[in-house]
């Protein structure tokens, strides 16, 4: 139930027991959303796995995304560094700029079990099992799921999506 198909960027193919987005064009960026219930509070992990991944381009989750495509995009760069932006209105801001963590495995190949336990205005992101950064949020409080890539290197970007576990959480 994810959005596929082929665009200028690149293409979104569903494959046995993943999802992979091809970015194929430098500075472009794929995006497919979940088609499925509006979630408010829930823990959730996917496992993502970069097979093309470079320098700065990036790779993870679209969080409580709105109808008018409002949402919160957890990130993980080719790096090693992760990040979390906001984007409302056409706008985006970094509430977490990319930071420098040790359980984010630089390039590819490689994978990472992202994880984000959302409840109320509080969120925390994982990478690994392992506590990256928490933020208050006081706009988007449900929405919908997504994932994306994002490519700012000259190469290829590739990565396929997994193991997708989605649970109720309470405080």
């Amino acid at each position: 139930q994810w959005t596929l198909g082929r665009q200028p960027a690149g293409s979104i193919a569903l494959g046995v027991n993943e999802l992979t987005l091809a970015v194929k064009q430098t500075r472009s960026y794929l995006s497919s959303l979940l088609q499925g219930p509006t979630l408010s509070d829930f823990y959730l992990e996917i496992t993502a796995s970069p097979s093309l991944c470079r320098e700065a381009d990036e790779y993870g989750l679209l969080l409580r995304v709105s109808p008018a495509l409002d949402f919160l995009r957890f990130g993980l760069l080719c790096n090693g560094q992760a990040r979390l932006d906001r984007y409302t209105s056409g706008q985006a801001t970094s509430p977490i700029p990319p930071t420098v963590s040790g359980v984010v495995p630089p390039g590819a190949p490689s994978t990472s079990r992202l994880g984000v336990w959302a409840v109320g205005k509080e969120l925390r992101f994982y990478a690994n099992s392992q506590f990256l950064f928490s933020v208050r949020e006081s706009v988007l409080l449900s929405g919908g799921l997504g994932v994306f890539a994002r490519s700012v290197s000259s190469d290829a970007l590739t990565v396929n999506f997994s193991n997708l576990s989605v649970y109720s959480a309470s405080p």
